[in-house]
């Protein structure tokens, strides 16, 4: 038989995502609990939301009441959560399968329903038109084949359903900080990290007939920097960088969040 060599490495080259994801939790640094005990899930859900104050803002989990919504890369299910506690019918997929034992766990311990699979979203399991609002916070820029995952994401949205997704913003503050403090970005290590401009973003959602981008993610102190590191970055830069007016750095925003529709 013949072996088409792009698709063996396209093969290993998730698999070896997959591996990745398997042995980094996101934000793992900032837990104090356990992993998978009920403070671990609270300290990262705290942080979060600490750190991407903007999210609840930009998103309303709790208006998703009765839809059907899926999380591509669902991670621990930490904002999944928050669309179940507002009432939608939840699905994550997740190419990590320790990601999903987490997910369960957490769930479990907020009390609220979900279906949980381990699943690549550049090829969902999904029949055409399955679901309401498909979330993907963070996911795409980590994936072998983003413009296969984009077309998927399509693919599963019922007509007049909407693409929530966050991808990072290459022409920002934060990548420019990262390169002249020479301070890497967190899972810069990963096998794939793709950072996109805005209008590079906007080429992959050619498929959607109406795209909505907002630049977010603007400078906040952070719990992770310590010593002289913490001092110059919360109390200096992060104080500098918010007296200029927003919409002057707006594009600068280290988040490209896109509202996208069917």
């Amino acid at each position: 038989m013949e072996v088409n060599v792009s698709e063996v490495s396209s093969l290993d080259l998730i698999e070896r995502i997959r591996a990745y994801w398997n042995e980094h939790i996101h934000d793992l640094a900032i837990a104090k609990h356990p992993v998978g005990s009920e403070g671990f899930f609270q300290d990262l859900t705290d942080y979060r939301f600490d750190k991407l104050r903007y999210l609840p803002n930009v998103v309303d989990f709790s208006g998703y009441a009765g839809k059907r919504v899926l999380e591509v890369g669902c991670g621990i299910g930490i904002d999944l959560v928050k669309f179940a506690e507002g009432k939608a019918e939840v699905t994550g997929i997740d190419l990590a399968e320790k990601s999903i034992e987490l997910a369960k766990q957490n769930f479990s311990f907020a009390e609220v329903e979900g279906d949980f699979l381990r699943m690549n979203g550049e090829d969902m399991e999904f029949d055409d038109n399955s679901f309401d609002a498909v979330y993907a916070h963070g996911v795409i820029q980590y994936t072998a084949n983003a413009g296969k995952m984009m077309k998927e994401i399509h693919r599963v949205l019922k007509p007049g359903g909407e693409a929530i997704m966050m991808v990072y913003n290459r022409i920002s503050w934060l990548n420019f900080l990262s390169k002249i403090m020479k301070v890497e970005l967190e899972h810069e290590d990963a096998p794939v990290l793709n950072k996109y401009s805005i209008g590079e973003f906007r080429e992959l959602l050619s498929d959607f007939s109406h795209v909505k981008i907002i630049p977010e993610r603007f400078p906040v102190k952070s719990k992770l920097h310590k010593g002289i590191k913490a001092v110059l970055y919360n109390e200096i830069f992060v104080n500098a960088f918010n007296l200029v007016p927003r919409f002057v750095v707006r594009p600068l925003g280290w988040h490209i969040m896109v509202f996208s529709y069917k």
